[in-house]
């Protein structure tokens, strides 16, 4: 790709999954890829146990406010993943969707969630080395 790849994660609440997928490929891109993540009933705030999980790997995403999925977010995504959850986007041409299957971290504490975390950052250094190796 010439331009900047940019890259959107989807869950329901916003919270948990697509908040840890979105803070660990803004890591490993380096700026590289534009990322951003929503939901299309989001949170109040990110998921606790999401947070501790990443904290354990110096990521805080503590800070981040769940955002409201937009047709503007997917139109202007390269690619779309959805994170298990059954959540509807809006279908554009040319874009690539994904939808990775994961379990919820909601309700569970950080010893549920790190298997969740590790699974996803699988997931994204793929999707790194797939979007920027090309």
């Amino acid at each position: 790709m010439s331009r900047t790849p940019e890259v959107l994660f989807v869950c329901v609440h916003n919270a948990g999954r697509s908040q840890m997928a979105a803070a660990l490929l803004q890591h490993y891109a380096l700026g590289r890829i534009a990322v951003r993540s929503a939901g299309s009933e989001p949170a109040d705030k990110v998921n606790p146990a999401a947070a501790g999980a990443l904290a354990e790997w110096g990521l805080d995403i503590a800070a981040e406010v769940p955002t409201k999925l937009s047709t503007e977010d997917v139109e202007a995504s390269d690619v779309v993943i959805t994170m298990g959850c059954g959540d509807a986007c809006p279908i554009f041409p040319g874009k690539r969707y994904l939808d990775w299957p994961l379990d919820d971290p909601a309700g569970q504490g950080v010893d549920a969630v790190r298997p969740i975390r590790d699974e996803i950052d699988r997931r994204v250094r793929t999707l790194v080395a797939e979007l920027l190796d090309n």
